[in-house]
């Protein structure tokens, strides 16, 4: 028997129910209740101040890049990575029952999501309209009943919110993957022989000529694998970069820790953010 929702644990999400979040949180933690919150820095807060043990985050995806407000969240947070998703996503067209094709004029949802589908909308010649959630625009449309409004949104919002799927599968790419990373308070590593583990990282480096090549030739000349790289700046100055990082291996292997080890002799500060299993999906 699924026990009481005050009774089961809790995993935050940013977005309304229906959210390609709130779906990634159904898929991998179908026993515990899901928490929606308004914006990442609520389900950051969520989980740091004990309203719910996990947090399931976007990073990354294939077609629209990083998620810009992670990068910045990650580092001043005191959470930690301990584990990834991904989810392949799908978006429906949607609007209140009875609504046809022909007849629509509007369509609703967030901005990276109308990037995704802008065949279907130029097809169809309607007018985008930005939201500030996927699922919070199939609400509001179904709270308008207004027949010449669409949403685009994942199948499951339609089924919250009593809409009717007018089209699936309306995204342009059928490689469209979000990458979602599972957050705790707890520094919960990996062990070294949990098979394929992922190690996130930031660090900031000293503002010599070549630094940064010199920071990463232990990678190289240690044979490990950089899978991700991205710099961003701190507090507002040109000559102040921080990255985030992750690398195929544990901090345990002695390639690894040889790599870190020199990262660290010209770097002002390494952060070891995660020491997690790697998803499945990388290797399908």
């Amino acid at each position: 028997m699924t026990a009481p929702a005050s009774d089961r644990p809790r995993i935050a999400y940013q977005g309304e129910p229906g959210a390609n979040s709130h779906l990634v949180c159904q898929q991998h933690y179908p026993d515990w209740e899901a928490l929606a919150c308004a914006s990442f820095e609520d389900a950051f807060a969520a989980v740091e101040n004990g309203d719910a043990e996990l947090a399931m985050i976007p990073i990354d995806n294939s077609i629209a890049g990083r998620v810009a407000d992670i990068h910045h969240f990650l580092p001043t947070s005191d959470l930690h990575i301990v584990g990834e998703r991904f989810l392949r996503i799908q978006f429906a067209l949607m609007a209140t029952p009875g609504a046809d094709v022909s007849g629509l004029r509007t369509v609703h949802s967030h901005v990276h999501a109308l990037g995704q589908c802008r065949g279907v909308i130029r097809e169809l010649g309607l007018t985008p309209v930005v939201a500030g959630d996927t699922a919070g625009a199939a609400r509001e449309v179904a709270q308008a009943q207004d027949p010449t409004r669409a949403a685009i949104a994942p199948p499951l919002a339609a089924q919250i919110y009593g809409l009717e799927v007018l089209r699936n599968d309306v995204e342009d790419e059928d490689h469209n993957t979000t990458r979602f990373i599972v957050l705790s308070r707890d520094f919960d590593q990996a062990p070294r022989d949990a098979g394929s583990v992922v190690t996130t990282f930031i660090f900031n480096v000293r503002n010599l000529p070549a630094a940064l090549y010199k920071a990463l030739g232990g990678f190289a000349t240690n044979g490990v694998n950089m899978t991700k790289l991205e710099s961003y700046m701190v507090g507002g100055h040109f000559t102040a970069t921080q990255f985030l990082a992750e690398v195929d291996g544990h901090p345990e292997d002695p390639a690894v820790k040889n790599a870190l080890e020199e990262l660290a002799f010209f770097t002002t500060e390494v952060k070891v953010l995660g020491v997690y299993p790697a998803d499945e999906f990388r290797s399908s």
